[in-house]
């Protein structure tokens, strides 16, 4: 299949997935209240979708909710911190997790990330690197697949041929930790590591 079959493939799927529905909605009322650009849903809230459906797995509970954001002109972890209290008031069984990514290069030691998506080009396994977000609904509107909009910036047909591929912006040893402590391999046995 080509990108944009994938993509609508997965489109498709998110939209008939009514957990992650909910939470999709959630984050962008949360985005509107707290002005949050370039807000999307990312890494195993996506991934975890597609494996889950290519190894014929019902639905899982979501075991974690990323919401990520670029926003240069306020920082402070403190800010992400009131944003997941205002997630939790909203659907407190939830897991959710909020980072800007206008701080995440500190922490991983990069030049500063111009964007979501380009904080997401330094992701440790590019099949992670997939998010999902809400555009403002047509007028007037259509389905609600026409509204959600993907990113990914290493396109999806790894993620659906169910490779994990190491991100050369990465250490390869922080990529093996990362497989050795998610425990996928035992969770998705089809998984198989990229040349």
């Amino acid at each position: 299949m080509t990108e944009t079959e994938l993509a609508a493939v997965l489109r498709t799927w998110l939209s008939q997935d009514k957990h992650r529905m909910r939470a999709l909605e959630l984050a962008q009322q949360c985005a509107q209240v707290h002005s949050l650009p370039q807000w999307c849903l990312a890494a195993g809230f996506v991934r975890n979708l597609v494996w889950d459906k290519l190894h014929d797995i019902q639905q899982r509970p979501l075991n974690d909710i990323d919401l990520i954001y670029y926003c240069p002109l306020d920082t402070r972890p403190e800010r992400d911190r009131a944003i997941e209290a205002y997630l939790q008031t909203l659907a407190p069984e939830l897991p959710w997790s909020v980072k800007n990514q206008a701080r995440m290069h500190l922490k991983n030691h990069d030049n500063p990330y111009q964007s979501t998506q380009d904080a997401m080009t330094y992701w440790p396994e590019q099949e992670t690197a997939v998010a999902v977000y809400l555009a403002q609904i047509p007028n007037p509107p259509t389905s609600v697949i026409d509204s959600l909009q993907l990113i990914a910036p290493f396109g999806l047909t790894s993620l659906f041929a169910l490779q994990l591929t190491h991100n050369p912006k990465r250490a390869l040893s922080v990529f093996e930790q990362r497989l050795a402590a998610k425990g996928w391999f035992s969770q998705y046995p089809r998984l198989t590591l990229a040349e």
